[in-house]
Formats: structure tokens, sequence, C-alpha cells
């Protein structure tokens, strides 16, 4: 039985950390074989999942789809987009190249390397993320969504040693308390010392009281000997 095969996109789009244009696309499909849905059945259930909130029920199915296909691009990259969601960026990232090396569809292979971009833009790592946004726009001219990210990120890398001077000054100045500190705590053990020391010689006092005391009372009793 063959029936007609067609893929269609569920767009996501939303506003992440620091501005970043954040695009994720489910990767469905239309009617097919019931011979031919093993995989497939397990991407639509995650789908079903996925929109509903369910991110984590929806990254067990696309994971049972790669068991039955383990080069399933969709399967691939709707499992990055899964873990994107959770926040587990270095398995997104890993996924994500994942189906753009198996991808055949430019548009859906551009938006993989979309997505790696924005996981190293929030991580700060800009390098990496315009290289992934550049690769992306060579795929795909005309996707507006990395050009802007692409523009935002070339002003933060710009940005950056003044953020990475902030951060030193705050971190110098962390320090200097630290160092501050250890004065008080050396002055409290001085205090400590000088105690002790008091305690001893008060001590010592009071054994050659108790000496004195001792000796005289040996010297009364020799007396009364005699």
């Amino acid at each position: 039985m063959i029936t007609l095969n067609v893929n269609t996109i569920k767009k996501l789009t939303h506003w992440g950390k620091g501005g970043i244009l954040c695009t994720l696309f489910l990767l469905t499909f239309g009617c097919m074989s019931v011979m031919a849905q093993t995989d497939r059945a397990h991407i639509r259930k995650g789908n079903r999942h996925f929109r509903s909130g369910a991110v984590e029920q929806a990254e067990v199915e696309y994971s049972k789809a790669l068991t039955k296909k383990d080069n399933n691009p969709q399967a691939l990259y709707n499992l990055a987009c899964a873990y994107m969601a959770q926040n587990k960026d270095s398995l997104a990232a890993s996924f994500f190249e994942k189906a753009s090396n198996v991808e055949t569809s430019k548009f859906r292979k551009s938006k993989s390397f979309h997505n790696i971009g924005v996981i190293y833009q929030r991580h700060q790592m800009y390098g990496e993320a315009i290289k992934a946004y550049e690769q992306s726009l060579r795929i795909n001219p005309n996707d507006d969504e990395t050009r802007y990210n692409l523009v935002l990120c070339k002003r933060q890398q710009k940005n950056q040693p003044k953020e990475q001077k902030k951060q030193q000054q705050k971190k110098q100045k962390k320090e200097q308390k630290k160092q501050q500190q250890p004065p008080k705590e050396q002055m409290s053990k001085d205090n400590a010392e000088q105690l002790l020391q008091a305690a001893m010689q008060e001590e010592k006092n009071t054994q050659r009281k108790l000496q004195k005391v001792k000796t005289q009372t040996q010297s009364k009793n020799l007396q009364k000997n005699w």
C-alpha cells in the first residue's frame, strides 16, 4: 500500500535570554502507509507531547523513533529540540549536528545550524555561534531570523572584553575583601594567645602561693616536733 507522504513543519518561535531569537521546528508527517509508520509514529506522538508541554515524554518518543531508524533526520532534529527545551544544551548541539549531517532538505539543514548558533550564543561562545549562523545563511540566505541573531552575536562579541573587564573587577574586589579578613582572624588568635599566657602565669602564681603555704606548714611542724 503506497500513499502520499508529505513533510510538514510546525514552527515554534520565542525570544531567548539576551534577545536571542530561538526557533524550533517540529518536523511532522502527513498521510503514510501503515507498513512504514513505525519510527514516524513515535515522532508524531512525540510532537503531540512537545506541543502540550510534556517535553520529557516527547524526548522518550523521539528516542524510540531512533531505535527504529537511527539516521532519521526528523527524529534527530526533534530530539535535539526536546533537549534544547530542557536546557540540555550539549546534547542538543550534538543532535542538531547529527541531523544536519543526514538531512537532505536545505531548509531543515539550515535550521539545525541556526539552533546550534543559538546554543553557543547563549553560552557566550560568540565565535562558534557566528560560524554556525554563517553556515545557516550560506544554506538559506533568506533567513531573516538567523541574520538578526548573527548581527546581535557580533555586537555581543565586540562588547565581550568590556563585560570580562567588569567581571574581573568584581573578582578583584572579592579577593581584596578576603585579604582584609585574615588580619581580624589573626587579632583574635593573638588575643587567645595573650589570654592563654595570662592563664598560665596565673597558674604559676597560684602554684607559688601553694608551695609557700606548704613550706610554712612544714616549718611549723618541725618546730613543734622539737
